[in-house]
């Protein structure tokens, strides 16, 4: 009886050892997202283009470009001689002053299906030494695309989320008072041609490259068409097939609704610049111990005056001096057990005052050591 009682003591033991700790928090699995064609996906050959022009900009109170920029000069000769002004033998020519007027460049998207007549927003920044375009008048700008042809004119006054006062050599400056835009101020002159009647093969092109979401949302298509008119060609790509009679703009239409199942990949993004760090809720943490500590080294350098004996033959001398102070801080310690996540790493973080840039740091060792389960972007 003894031997049956142990024997089933020992089983019971057994079988609660193969059940899962409670204590332990399981491991994330990946979560689907329903999202439509058209927010993660876009039409081959359906694109925006860009604009980019050269002008200037007129009207400025006194902070335009100076005279040691040269091709503000030049570029107000030539407008002027277009309008019928001849500046060339004029004898003040070389002590011209500028300080009302400013080389800018100008940027421009022009989106895909647009037509003459069809108005553009620009950016303008200024190309020379300019101190702020407050107040200033864009002139009639071309802008180019990049064969060369002209697809719109630009002109009207510049909009700044900035300004910069100077004044007895004091300056205070909000912001970029250097570049401003100008809303609808450009007027479409020639439009990319693109005829959807005449194609029968149209493709699609994934955000972000992923076979699973490629095959899902070939099959979410073709179950919506009730036919098979989809088909994944490699992870980024979908080819779809139009019949002869359909109208291509109501089939794109019907396509682009269709709800896919997607599957981001985890990331995170650090910008070292602005110690920025961006954490997505798909990330994963294997189990990991982190040592962090620092070494802080300072270096003071006083000016001391060294003055010569009375009635002596020496001069007054400036010495420094010099003192460097170091600083060896303790090693904080930080352990993330299985089934850890990106909450608990950012209050174990914040726990030991650890900075943006040491954020950064950290994340980098982890990725290395393999105990971060996602993909690293730095900007």
């Amino acid at each position: 009886m003894r031997h049956d009682r142990n024997l089933c003591l020992l089983l019971l033991l057994l079988a609660m050892a193969a059940l899962p700790s409670f204590g332990a928090a399981p491991a994330s699995v990946p979560r689907a997202k329903l999202a439509r064609v058209k927010d993660v996906a876009t039409v081959e050959g359906v694109r925006d283009n860009q604009l980019v022009g050269y002008g200037i900009v007129v009207g400025l109170r006194g902070t335009g470009d100076s005279q040691q920029t040269i091709f503000p000069l030049q570029t107000l000769i030539s407008t002027l001689e277009r309008m019928g002004v001849n500046l060339q033998q004029s004898p003040q020519l070389s002590t011209m002053r500028t300080q009302n007027m400013a080389a800018v460049f100008v940027s421009a998207t022009l989106p895909a299906f647009a037509r003459p007549g069809n108005k553009l927003d620009i950016t303008v920044s200024s190309a020379g030494d300019a101190r702020s375009l407050e107040g200033g008048l864009l002139l009639l700008t071309a802008l180019y695309g990049p064969d060369g042809q002209i697809y719109a004119e630009a002109q009207g006054p510049l909009v700044l989320g900035g300004y910069a006062i100077a004044s007895n050599g004091n300056l205070k400056q909000y912001n970029h008072p250097t570049t401003g835009r100008v809303p609808d101020g450009a007027m479409v002159e020639r439009s990319v041609p693109l005829d959807l009647t005449k194609m029968r093969t149209l493709s699609l092109l994934l955000n972000d490259a992923d076979f699973r979401t490629a095959e899902l949302m070939a099959g979410a298509i073709n179950k919506e068409m009730a036919r098979s008119v989809a088909h994944a060609v490699d992870s980024r790509r979908i080819t779809l097939e139009v019949q002869s009679s359909e109208d291509v703009p109501a089939f794109l239409a019907q396509v682009e609704s269709v709800e896919v199942e997607t599957y981001p990949r985890a990331k995170v993004v650090v910008n070292e610049r602005t110690g920025t760090v961006v954490i997505g809720g798909d990330v994963r943490l294997q189990p990991v111990s982190i040592l962090h500590g620092g070494l802080s080294v300072n270096v003071v350098t006083e000016y001391q005056v060294s003055q010569p004996n009375p009635f002596g033959q020496g001069t007054t001398q400036v010495v420094p001096q010099t003192t460097i102070q170091a600083q060896d801080q303790p090693v904080n310690r930080i352990e993330l057990k299985q089934g850890a996540t990106v909450d608990m790493l950012v209050a174990n973080l914040q726990q030991i005052g650890a900075t943006a840039r040491d954020v950064i740091s950290i994340l980098q060792a982890m990725k290395e050591a393999g105990a971060l389960e996602a993909e690293l972007e730095v900007l």
